[in-house]
C-alpha cells in the first residue's frame, strides 16, 4: 500500500539502490542543462531576430557609403553590426590595395561576397553551440534509462531468489523500482529531442535572414560604386 499512498515515485526513489540513484541524478542533472541552454538560446534568439529585423528595415534608407557606415555605428554591438562591421573593414582593405580607385572589378566583388558568406558561416557555427548537447542527451537518456532498468531488474531477481518467493507483492516493487530509470529516461530524451529540433529550426530561420542582409549589403555595395 505503501507504494499507492503519496508520492509513489518518490518512494520509489528511496528504495533504489545506490546504482539506480546514481543513474537518476545522472539523468536529472542533464534534463537540467537542457532546459537551461533550451531556455538561453530561445532569449538569444529572440534578441537577435529582432536586431536583424531592424537592420533588414534600416538598410531601406542607406543610398550611399556614409549610410552605411553610419548604420554599422548605429548597430554596434549588434548581430548585424558586426556583419556590417566586418565587411566594410574588408571592403576597405579591398580600396586601400588598389589606392581607392572605383569601381570593384567583378573578382573583388566575388571576394567581398565570398568573405560575408565565410563571416555568416562562421556565426551559424557559433549559433549552433550547445546544440548537440541536447541531440546527445536525447540519444543517451533512454540508453541510461535502460541501463538502470537491466541494474535494477538484476537486482531485483536476485532478492526474488533470495526471498524464494515469487507472489506479486514481492516481484512488483523491485520491477517498479528497476522501470523508473527508463521513465525519468524518457523524461529526459523526449522533451530534449523537441528543444533540439526547435532551437534547429531557429538557427535555420537566422540563417536565412543573414543571407538576406548579406544580399542585401552586396547589392547595395555594387549599386553604390556603380554611381562612382
Amino acid at each position: 500500500m505503501g507504494l499507492l499512498e503519496g508520492n509513489a515515485l518518490v518512494d520509489l526513489f528511496t528504495q533504489s539502490d545506490a546504482m539506480s540513484k546514481f543513474v537518476l541524478f545522472v539523468l536529472f542533472f542533464m534534463s537540467v542543462i537542457c532546459w537551461t541552454v533550451f531556455f538561453y538560446k530561445v532569449v538569444i534568439f529572440k534578441i537577435k531576430r529582432r536586431q536583424l529585423n531592424a537592420a533588414l528595415n534600416y538598410l531601406k534608407k542607406v543610398y550611399t557609403l556614409d549610410d552605411l557606415r553610419t548604420m554599422a555605428a548605429a548597430f554596434t554591438q549588434t548581430l548585424p553590426g558586426y556583419v556590417i562591421a566586418k565587411n566594410l573593414s574588408f571592403l576597405k582593405s579591398l580600396l586601400e590595395l588598389k589606392d581607392n580607385k572605383f569601381p570593384l572589378t567583378e573578382h573583388e566583388l566575388e571576394l567581398l561576397q565570398q568573405r560575408v558568406e565565410q563571416t555568416i558561416d562562421d556565426i551559424v557555427h557559433n549559433e549552433e553551440s550547445y546544440l548537440p548537447i541536447l541531440s546527445a542527451s536525447a540519444a543517451a537518456g533512454p540508453l541510461l534509462g535502460l541501463f538502470g532498468t537491466v541494474w535494477g531488474l538484476v537486482h531485483s531477481f536476485v532478492r526474488i531468489s533470495q526471498s524464494q518467493q515469487a507472489d506479486i507483492a514481492t516481484v512488483a516493487p523491485g520491477i517498479a523500482e528497476a522501470l523508473l530509470t527508463t521513465l525519468v529516461g524518457l523524461m529526459v530524451a523526449i522533451p530534449a529531442l523537441l528543444m533540439y529540433h526547435y532551437l534547429n529550426t531557429q538557427v535555420r530561420n537566422l540563417e536565412h535572414k543573414l543571407l538576406n542582409l548579406a544580399d542585401k549589403l552586396a547589392w547595395i555595395v555594387q549599386i553604390l560604386f556603380l554611381k562612382r
